[in-house]
């Protein structure tokens, strides 16, 4: 893979999230951590918007958003959680998407037939990513209402997982036997990735 694939305007709009979960981690200010949970907000929607227009996506930008994300989510929320602004079990109802996910993930990549399968950001799984900026919000500005936004967030992760198990199943219905993509791709396709258009 090419460097200049790789360090494309929306990618790197992505990875900044990187240096902002580093920011979050080593700052316990808490205007400082909210300047960082909206910077990382903005970002997820920039970066799609950014590599719609220009034309830039790419496979590889497809895997750094979601990554980028995940490990902002899970820096910040262990933060929040170490510091006593958002309980333990808050934080297992927070990161039940991502943890079906990877799951999800694993067992995509390990049967054949569902590998041709692309997986692009659907509204339910948004509207997660959504609620975990605001309960990060809340819980450096309003802690009162983390316990709801909590578990508004692990109903909806609920929703989401029961979406994308639904998805796959209906773009690979008859199982095993149905090994041959739909878009007449080689028999063996890659592994499945997401698709990068914006906040996920």
């Amino acid at each position: 893979m090419r460097r200049n694939e790789v360090l494309t305007p929306p990618n790197l709009i992505s990875l900044s999230r990187l240096a902002m979960a580093g920011v979050f981690l080593g700052v316990h200010d808490a205007d400082w951590r909210l300047a960082m949970v909206v910077s990382a907000m903005v970002s997820d929607v920039l970066d799609g918007v950014i590599a719609r227009v220009s034309h830039t996506t790419s496979r590889i930008g497809a895997l750094i958003d979601p990554i980028a994300d995940r490990i902002f989510m899970l820096v910040a929320f262990i933060a929040v959680t170490v510091d006593g602004q958002i309980a333990p079990w808050q934080l297992a109802l927070l990161l039940v998407r991502d943890v079906m996910t990877v799951i999800g993930w694993f067992v995509a990549r390990n049967v054949s037939w569902l590998r041709s399968v692309a997986f692009k950001a659907r509204w339910p799984g948004k509207g997660v990513t959504v609620l975990q900026f605001v309960t990060l919000l809340a819980a450096l500005q309003e802690p009162r209402l983390v316990a709801g936004l909590a578990v508004a967030c692990g109903i909806l992760a609920l929703v989401a997982t029961t979406d994308y198990t639904l998805m796959l199943w209906v773009n690979r219905a008859g199982g095993p036997k149905d090994r041959a993509p739909h878009d007449g791709a080689l028999p063996t396709p890659a592994p499945p990735t997401p698709v990068h258009d914006g906040i996920e």
